[in-house]
């Protein structure tokens, strides 16, 4: 199994067909085992082999909070505050951005490189400004 970092190509055809609001709708962060199959073809959220609910982690994932989108250049990105867990025990392999709003549509994989372990800590995802370098971003 494989998490392939990539903006999910139905999410490309979605925004042209005008199917997300990234700033009203409840876009969300779930995690994954390295057991998880996500990457360009992902099209929905999904719980197979997502991290266990609990040890500062709940099923679903958490909810992207001071979503705001920004240019740089001619490239626009959608930037949002760095998703934390508290109180955590887990081992994470990557995760899903997704629009629990619509349908639970995917949006993007993250792959992280590998297991990431914390144990009675805080785990924080630390993302790139919103611009050109931003996650979802639209060059």
């Amino acid at each position: 199994m494989t998490i392939a970092q990539a903006m999910c190509t139905s999410f490309k055809a979605e925004i042209l067909d005008e199917q997300h609001d990234l700033i009203a709708d409840n876009i969300k962060l779930a995690l994954y085992t390295s057991s998880a199959t996500l990457n360009a073809t992902t099209v929905a959220y999904a719980t197979t082999n997502e991290l266990a609910n609990g040890n500062g982690y709940s099923t679903g994932g958490v909810t992207l909070g001071s979503k705001a989108i920004a240019t740089t250049g001619t490239s626009v990105g959608f930037d949002f505050a760095d998703p934390t867990f508290t109180s955590a025990t887990f081992t994470a392999n990557g995760a899903l951005i997704y629009n629990s709003t619509n349908g639970n549509k995917a949006i993007a994989v993250l792959a992280f490189g590998g297991d990431f372990t914390v144990a009675g800590g805080t785990f924080t995802i630390v993302l790139p400004a919103a611009g050109a370098n931003a996650i979802i971003r639209i060059d």
